[in-house]
C-alpha cells in the first residue's frame, strides 16, 4: 500500500469511528416523548441536548380528544421516559404506550403529582359527574414551576450522569418562571376589578384564575365537545348582559362561528387568540415557547379587558 492509499485509508477509518462514537453517543441520551406542547416546551428546557424528545400531540390539535395513530407507536415503543399531563387527560395515548413500552419504561404524570385529588377543580366543561377533573394545570405558572421540578428530578432519576446539566436548567428556568408569575400577577391587578370576569369557548383557566385575581364565570363548550345547544347559548347571553363581562375570548384551537354570534348578541368583543396548549409563533421563533404563550394570554387579557401588559415587557420568552 503507497503513502496516499495509506492515508486515504487512515482518514475512512477515522471517519467510521467517529460516525460511531455519534450513533452510541446518540444512542445514549434519553428517548422521551410528551404530550401537549407546553409540556413539551417545558422538558425541552431542562433537558436541552442530552435527551431526544418528541411530542405525540401536534400543535392546534384539540388534546381532549386526540388519539395516537399507529405511526405513534414507535416513539411510545421506543421512549426511555413519557412524561405526561395526567389527570386523566391523555387516556388512550397512556393505554397505547403501556402497551407498547419497552422494559425498563417510566412514565410520569405531572399534574398527579402535582395536586391532590381533594384540590382536582370541576367546572361546565369538566363536570363532577363525568368524573374528569381540569386538567389544565400548566395555565398556573406556580404548577408549571412543579411541572418543572418534577421532569428534573425524573431525568436526574434516568440519567444521573447529567446531574449538574440538568438541575442547572431547571434552576435558570426557574428563575425565569418566578419572573413570568409576578409579572402576570402586576399585569392582571391592572384590570379594574369589575372586569376580571372570563367566558371563554372552552373552559381551560380554572386554576389561572385563583392565582392572578380573575374570575372564571363561565365556558361556552359543553362536557361532551360538542356545540352549545340554543338554550345554552339563550343562557349564555343572558348572563353576559346581567354580568355586564366586557369580553368573550375563544382560542386557536377551538371554532369561532358560535362565540362570534353570542358576542353579537351579548353585545360584547369576541377575542379568539387564547391559546391553552398551542404555543404562537413558527417553530424556532422566540415566541414559540410555554413562556411566550402566557405573555401572549396575558397581554390580551390586560389590554382587552381594560388593563395594562406594561409588566410583561423586557421579560424574554425564548427558549433556553
Amino acid at each position: 500500500m503507497n503513502t496516499v492509499s495509506k492515508y486515504k485509508f487512515y482518514i475512512a477509518a477515522v471517519a467510521i469511528l467517529l460516525a460511531a462514537g455519534a450513533v452510541e453517543a446518540r444512542a445514549e441520551k434519553l428517548n422521551i416523548v410528551t404530550t401537549v406542547s407546553p409540556i413539551t416546551n417545558l422538558v425541552k428546557n431542562v433537558g436541552g441536548d442530552k435527551v431526544i424528545l418528541h411530542g405525540i400531540v401536534p400543535e392546534g390539535t384539540n388534546s381532549h380528544t386526540f388519539e395516537p395513530s399507529p405511526s405513534d407507536i414507535k416513539f411510545l415503543a421506543a421512549a426511555d421516559l413519557l412524561i405526561y399531563n395526567g389527570l386523566e387527560l391523555e387516556i388512550p395515548t397512556e393505554n397505547l404506550a403501556k402497551a407498547n413500552k419497552k422494559k425498563g419504561a417510566t412514565f410520569l404524570k405531572l399534574g398527579d403529582a402535582t395536586i391532590s385529588r381533594k384540590e382536582w377543580l370541576f367546572d361546565f366543561s369538566f363536570p363532577e359527574s363525568h368524573g374528569h377533573p381540569n386538567p389544565h394545570l400548566w395555565l398556573n405558572v406556580a404548577h408549571a414551576m412543579k411541572y418543572v421540578e418534577l421532569i428534573r428530578d425524573a431525568l436526574v432519576q434516568r440519567d444521573p450522569a447529567n446531574k449538574a446539566y440538568y438541575e442547572g436548567r431547571a434552576n435558570d428556568y426557574l428563575v425565569r418562571l418566578v419572573k413570568l408569575d409576578k409579572a402576570i400577577m402586576t399585569a392582571m391587578a391592572t384590570i379594574p376589578k369589575k372586569n376580571r370576569k372570563l367566558l371563554t369557548y372552552h373552559d381551560s383557566w380554572a386554576y389561572f384564575c385563583p392565582r392572578y385575581g380573575c374570575e372564571v364565570v363561565g365556558a361556552i363548550q359543553p362536557s361532551s365537545f360538542a356545540d352549545p345547544s340554543p338554550r345554552e347559548m339563550a343562557r349564555l347571553i343572558d348572563q353576559l348582559k346581567a354580568q355586564k363581562v366586557p369580553a368573550i375570548f375563544g382560542s386557536e384551537v377551538f371554532p369561532s362561528k358560535i362565540m362570534n354570534q353570542i358576542g353579537k348578541e351579548a353585545g360584547v368583543k369576541f377575542i379568539s387568540t387564547l391559546r391553552d396548549d398551542d404555543l404562537p409563533g413558527e417553530d424556532g421563533a422566540p415566541e414559540n415557547s410555554y413562556i411566550g404563550m402566557m405573555l401572549e394570554n396575558v397581554r390580551t387579557m390586560a389590554t382587552v379587558l381594560g388593563g395594562s401588559a406594561e409588566a410583561l415587557k423586557g421579560i424574554d420568552p425564548s427558549n433556553q
